[in-house]
């Protein structure tokens, strides 16, 4: 596949030093993929994620950080 077009949707940095940048690919006959790029130093992993991989990985990222910030996700009376 040739890409067509790329837009950094997001960019940030983690705690411990690591830089996350999310793009939107669009390839050429309407294929879309998130690319998650992680660079650390002179490092740097790719991975590129159909929508439903991302929408399973995205729903099971605000699981863990509800749980792990002590949210549980419920509202209370």
């Amino acid at each position: 596949m040739n890409t067509q077009d790329t837009e950094s949707l997001e960019k940030f940095n983690t705690p411990f030093g690591a830089e996350v940048e999310l793009l939107d690919i669009r390839f050429k006959g309407d294929v879309r993929m998130l690319r998650v790029r992680i660079r650390q130093g002179s490092r740097f992993t790719d991975l590129e994620l159909d929508p439903v991989t991302a929408s399973h990985w995205a729903d099971a990222m605000t699981a863990w950080s509800g749980e792990a910030s002590g949210d549980s996700g419920e509202e209370t009376a």
